[in-house]
Formats: structure tokens, sequence, C-alpha cells
């Protein structure tokens, strides 16, 4: 009698199935890793596929100089724990003139997130290069294949991209050519909850309730992390509310909601009830989703 696996079950295989089958034919691997709930709950895909060994990569992370604080001390604790090897990459020269969200706009996301990543994948010489990203995210996620293919300065090009007809896979790279690789791609965002759910996987805790210091900013309520670097403008008063992330990524221009969610059996039941996409707390992307569009084209994810 075949057994019929739960939707976990197969999503779970299948993404264990395309980390094994890059890992057969990569080079020289490596794991994005932002320490959010997606590239967490890949990381744990990460140690069942390869388990009782260690996944033969390291994790690298681009550090933009305004992650969120309490973020930065789970990836560092996590990395310890499970003994992977930590890359970080920071643009030191960004740093050093102070680009920053606040005043710099797409020059800074350019300079402090898409250059730094395209530089440490150069220096590392990394060839397979594993993502969190999934396709019902937004848009121009939607349009990707499990295996990216890249040109030169890591430059996505849609007509370059392969079928990927039974789960077969071309792997096969030629000079100046890498891939990124999305073993997530058929996951939802619920999927994720869930699976950390159903797992006991510890995910950051800015993804849970608690009270925090806000200000409403341009539709959004932005977490001050650190009230020394932020610049509250003349309308604007900070003020405390019980609110959680759905999606993390530069402090100043990531929105938190208002929500009592704080475990994840609760964020789970929100997320189900949810009727807005979770990128909406991505006040970078604009509106239609475009600038994430331009950022593949740069190479950025």
């Amino acid at each position: 009698m075949t057994a019929t696996l739960s939707h976990l079950s197969r999503l779970e295989s299948e993404a264990i199935h395309i980390l094994r089958e890059a890992v057969a034919e990569a080079r020289k691997p490596v794991m994005l890793f932002s320490a959010g709930k997606d590239s967490t709950v890949l990381a744990h895909l990460a140690l069942r596929a390869f388990f009782p060994g260690r996944p033969p990569f390291p994790l690298l992370h681009i550090d933009s100089t305004w992650e969120f604080r309490s973020l930065l001390r789970f990836r560092d604790a996590f990395a310890r724990e499970h003994g992977f090897k930590l890359i970080v990459h920071v643009n030191e020269e960004g740093r050093a003139v102070g680009l920053n969200p606040f005043d710099h706009g797409d020059r800074y996301t350019l300079e402090m997130r898409t250059e730094p990543l395209k530089a440490a994948l150069d220096l590392g010489g990394f060839d397979i290069v594993f993502g969190g990203a999934r396709r019902d995210e937004e848009k121009s996620r939607a349009k990707e294949r499990f295996f990216s293919v890249r040109a030169k300065g890591h430059i996505w090009e849609p007509r370059q991209q392969r079928p990927e007809l039974w789960n077969l896979y071309n792997t096969r790279l030629v000079n100046n050519q890498s891939a990124r690789v999305f073993p997530l791609s058929n996951w939802t965002e619920a999927d994720i909850w869930i699976y950390a759910l159903a797992n006991d996987i510890a995910l950051a805790p800015l993804y849970f309730a608690a009270e925090r210091r806000v200000v409403l900013r341009d539709g959004g309520l932005i977490v001050i992390d650190d009230a020394a670097r932020m610049p509250l403008r003349a309308n604007e008063t900070a003020e405390i509310k019980t609110v959680r992330f759905r999606t993390l990524g530069c402090w100043p221009v990531t929105a938190a909601v208002e929500s009592e969610a704080t475990d994840l059996r609760s964020v789970v039941q929100e997320t189900l009830a949810a009727s807005a996409s979770e990128r909406q707390g991505r006040i970078s992307d604009g509106d239609d989703g475009g600038s994430l569009e331009q950022k593949k084209r740069e190479g950025y994810f």
C-alpha cells in the first residue's frame, strides 16, 4: 500500500530533495540567512536533509547596518547552536559615509544590500546560493524557478531560465554563471508558520506580540529599534503599542501590525484569518512591488 503524504510532508520532501540535488552538483554552495522566518525554516530543513552530518555550506548574512538588534542576536545564537559557520558581510564604505534608509532611499538599498550581496558571493566564489524566497510573496518572485540561473554580475534574465518538468532540474552552469536555488518556492506564509509550529522551531522574537515603542509613518507602525538613530518628524509622536511583525527587513522601513499573538499557535490563527499580504509590511516595496522586480534584475535575490 502506498502511503499518502500530508501537505506539509510533501513540501518538506520537495525542499529536502532540492537541497540535496543542488549540493550534489555544487562546487561551493552557500545559504543566505536573514534570520527571518523563511530562512530559519530553510536552515532547519537543511539540518534535516544532511543529518546526521552538518549541512556542507555556511550561512551568509548581509548586514545593512539597520537590522533589528534582537534579530542579530537571534542570528548569532542560531548559528552557534546548530554548528553553522556564519559569514557576515557589510559595505563598510557605505557605513562610513552614513548611508541610511531615511535619507538615501533606493541608493541605500542598492549600496547596502544588493551590491554587498554580490560582492560577498564573488568573494566567496559561491556557485549555488540557497534562498528562502517563496512564490506567493509577490508577483516578481512568482516568476522564479526552483533553480534560477544568474548570468555574470548575478543578473536575472528571464529568457535564460530553464524548464523544470516532472521535477527534473538542469543544474549545469558555465563560466560566470551561478544559480539561486529556492527550495521553499511552493510554500505559503501559512505553511511556514504551521511547519514551525508542528516541528517546534524557534523563531525570532519580533514575530510575536509584545509592547514596543512605535511611530505611525507612511501608513505603517514603525518600531523605534534605536531611538538615537530615529529622527522623528514634526507631526510624529512615539507611543507604546502591542505589535508584532509578519515580515522583517531593515527596521526603519518595516511596519509592524497590532496583535495579541504571543505564541506560534496564535500566530497561525492570525495568519489564516488575514486578508492582507505580509509584504504590505515592507514599506520600501512600494504599492505595486515594482522595486522588487528591479532588485532582482540588479541581482539582489
